[in-house]
């Protein structure tokens, strides 16, 4: 806008006046953010419209009030990274590509002051450098950004990233940091990243005082935990080995990992970077139980950890041991998640062949699907499973699995899918199509379970459990002990006459009716939590206050899932006629309730919910 268009404007509206240098910013030619359309180009104005003539992407030659634009809309410097992405495309591309600490310098130098929030920042990076590839490219970027002299980083993102007038060494930097904190905590960080970013030849005086800060940090501070302390004695040791200092510290990392109970509390938490160095130091301080320790370690680890555990024990020549203990964990179901998810990532792998030759097995598969099911259970919301997501994501995986199978566990296994609660519906269909490839037959069983249109049942948590050991119980112990006794009955010579084999053969049949009862009641069920209950009325999760109409005696029960029933606790299913005649009514109902063959007659005097109760 020129001189005589923002004059007009103003004569209108004299209120404008003040927003006088804003308006003459609105040349044709400038660049803009707006704050619903994103980056534009202001093409040309519009006298007779008085409006601005503005392309948005998407929308060219896009009409704009000027007015409506002064809070809407940011005119932008011509050094600002957004123009010059446009204006210097190449240049640009080459910073992105090969220099992104340069990038980001130029960023800065195009803020007043040098200086803008971590967000801000993140937010025009992210679209000059595209938002695809932008997330991998910061992670990268924001290693040599921290190591630059001419850059203050942030540790929050409401904090600013600050372009320095006089370069500042990143061990300078940590030092000031260090000094500037009481933390033990950030100071055990800051310690490691002084470590790293140190100049071995030219180490400065201040790293003894950084030192001696450091141990006080670790022998006194009651802020950390034991992995913190660990960590924080390895750092402050490291340091003085850097220094020459040969001061023996209290307390020593031996000291700290003494007690063989607190281990695996300990290694729970230790940073990934420092778990090969902590079995090792394990190992030297209990020199005779490290192996056992190492075994009770990776029973409970997670993520890396289990990789770690497990070159540690191959390496200090326990690979027998550790087999035989695997497949003795599969068979006793202790092989939790973190273990199953290492064997099937591994299982191809030359340098672990003979350890899991033998648990590449039907069985393993079982596991799998037990894990994933019992991780669902014990989720309280929503989250990925890593176990569930390989099973989808290794097209084989099934079928290695499966490669020993008889049709008849495939179909046990692929039923025992169907009921699994970690699996989204179309996942289970993905998941049986493979099954099916290899058993055709097992397309009856998903014919049979898309032909039941039985009512879904809500059941407790806790009730599903127990429904679910029942059901294991009965496949994985009561069933195999009764083909045995059937087998050892049938050696008795002559069935027509031989009672045993007839009374197993009667056991066979209860149990596989229980069996097949149980995998329909499994299948109908969808575990609730009760917290979407309201006390509006009464539903599953409610509790209900009653008065019986003719002796005035008050009563309490909680309505709960269809397999929770403690009379003597007040607690009943709402599949009960108690408790389906308590459904849907509201406070002061009345309430008649048939009992046998009599009636009893309820007003309902107060509801509220069962899981502010617990």
């Amino acid at each position: 806008m020129n001189s005589e268009a923002v004059s007009a404007l103003i004569a209108k509206n004299p209120s404008l006046k003040a927003a006088k240098a804003k308006l003459e910013a609105m040349e044709p030619g400038s660049y803009v953010i707006h704050r619903s359309w994103g980056f534009g180009h202001i093409k040309s104005y519009d006298d007779a419209a008085q409006k601005l003539l503005i392309d948005f992407k998407g929308k060219k030659n896009h009409p704009m009030d000027p007015t409506f634009c002064l809070t809407t809309m940011e005119v932008l410097p011509e050094k600002h990274l957004l123009v010059r992405k446009e204006t210097e495309a190449k240049k640009i591309a080459e910073l992105i590509a090969d220099d992104p600490v340069q990038l980001v310098v130029e960023a800065l130098q195009a803020h007043p002051n040098h200086a803008t929030t971590a967000i801000d920042l993140e937010i025009t990076l992210a679209q000059v450098v595209g938002e695809e590839k932008f997330k991998k490219w910061w992670s990268a970027a924001k290693k040599a950004i921290g190591k630059d002299p001419r850059i203050s980083v942030p540790e929050k993102k409401t904090e600013l990233y600050v372009l320095r007038d006089v370069p500042v060494s990143a061990q300078d930097e940590i030092l000031e940091q260090f000094n500037g904190t009481r933390s033990a905590r950030r100071r055990i960080l800051l310690a490691e990243e002084l470590l790293d970013a140190a100049d071995k030849k030219n180490l400065k005086t201040d790293l003894a005082s950084i030192l001696s800060g450091l141990a006080d940090a670790v022998k006194d501070s009651n802020q950390i935990d034991a992995s913190e302390r660990l960590y924080g004695a390895a750092v402050r040791d490291d340091l003085a080995k850097l220094l020459g200092n040969e001061t023996a510290f209290e307390p020593t990392q031996a000291s700290l990992i003494a007690n063989i109970r607190d281990l695996p509390a300990i290694a729970e938490k230790i940073p990934v970077q420092f778990q090969s160095r902590f079995l090792e130091l394990v190992k030297e301080t209990h020199p005779i139980e490290y192996r056992d320790i190492g075994f009770t370690l990776l029973k409970s680890s997670q993520g890396k950890f289990t990789t770690e555990c497990i070159n540690f024990l191959v390496e200090n020549g326990h690979a027998d041991e550790l087999a035989a203990t695997l497949k003795r964990w599969q068979t006793e179901q202790n092989l939790r998640a973190p273990v199953l998810l290492w064997v099937v990532k591994n299982r191809h792998s030359k340098k672990f062949a003979k350890l899991l030759n033998d648990l590449i097995t039907p069985r393993l598969l079982s596991a799998i699907f037990f894990a994933i099911d019992y991780e669902a259970l014990q989720a309280s919301s929503a989250r990925r499973i890593p176990l569930g997501d390989i099973l989808s994501e290794d097209t084989d995986l099934i079928s290695d699995l499966l490669s020993t199978a008889d049709p008849e566990t495939a179909r046990d296994l692929a039923n025992t899918l169907m009921l699994n609660q970690g699996f989204e519906e179309l996942t289970k269909k993905s998941l049986l199509a493979r099954f099916i490839k290899i058993f055709p037959g097992i397309q009856s069983l998903v014919a049979e379970a898309a032909d039941s249109k039985e009512e879904q049942l809500l059941v407790s948590r806790e009730s599903f459990e127990r429904k679910r050991t029942e059901y294991e119980t009965i496949v994985s112990k009561k069933i195999p002990e009764n083909s045995k006794a059937i087998a050892a009955a049938r050696e008795h010579g002559d069935l027509k006459e031989n009672s045993e084999y007839k009374m197993a053969k009667q056991d066979q049949q209860v149990l596989m009716a229980q069996k097949s009862q149980l995998e329909k009641e499994l299948a109908r069920a969808r575990v609730n939590d009760f917290k979407e209950a309201t006390i509006d009325q009464v539903s599953v999760g409610t509790i209900v206050e009653v008065k019986d109409a003719k002796g005035g005696k008050t009563s309490r029960y909680t309505v709960l899932g269809a397999w929770d029933s403690n009379p003597d606790a007040g607690v009943i299913s709402y599949k009960t006629p108690l408790g389906l005649a308590f459904l849907g009514r509201k406070l002061g109902d009345q309430v008649k309730v048939k009992l046998g063959s009599g009636e009893e007659n309820y007003e309902i005097t107060n509801i509220s919910r069962y899981v502010d109760a617990k």
